[in-house]
């Protein structure tokens, strides 16, 4: 079986990732969560513990097995790692090396294999070009992005930034293991 770690980070789009870690379960995956503080406060980690059979990641100090160092023994268990949603404050801190949480600390010890990244945000922060900067590094990393798509967003604005459809974010996760 593979194991994929999911990151849910605090956007309003955070209640897809309670759909994509139910449809990877389905397809047969492991799937580990890890939410940041942000991302508790728009879903819950029982729905995604629920959904994945799996204890949810949400404090980087929280014993998780006694014997290993958490973050460390995550990322060798990991077949793929995806973020979905990802905000521009998690883009800016992985593009900077910044690992200030459990999410970010995982981000920066997963090594060869692939790292997808789904950025939903407002289109004012999207098209920032701090965010586009940021993007740009860690592609030229290496890691791997589904765009987001243009909608109406939850502050009413139309433009690029809400998450790419979970069809899309599956078939590419699939597509990759």
């Amino acid at each position: 079986m593979k194991n994929i770690i999911l990151g849910c980070t605090g956007s309003i789009a955070a209640y897809k990732t309670a759909d994509i870690a139910n449809r990877l379960t389905k397809e047969g995956f492991s799937v580990h969560c890890i939410m940041t503080y942000a991302a508790q406060k728009f879903i819950t980690p029982l729905t995604l513990q629920t959904l994945t059979k799996n204890k949810v990641c949400t404090d980087m100090f929280d014993e998780y097995v006694p014997s290993e160092v958490q973050h460390i023994s995550l990322a060798k268990s990991a077949d793929l790692m995806l973020i979905a949603p990802a905000t521009a404050n998690f883009i800016g801190k992985a593009a900077s090396g910044i690992a200030d949480d459990m999410l970010t600390t995982v981000f920066m010890a997963v090594r060869g294999i692939p790292v997808v990244i789904c950025p939903a945000m407002n289109t004012a922060m999207y098209e920032n070009p701090v965010t586009q900067r940021n993007i740009r590094t860690l592609a030229e990393l290496g890691y791997l992005f589904v765009e987001p798509r243009e909608a109406r967003l939850a502050c009413g604005d139309l433009g690029r930034g809400a998450l790419a459809d979970v069809d899309r974010i599956v078939d590419f996760v699939m597509e990759r293991l």
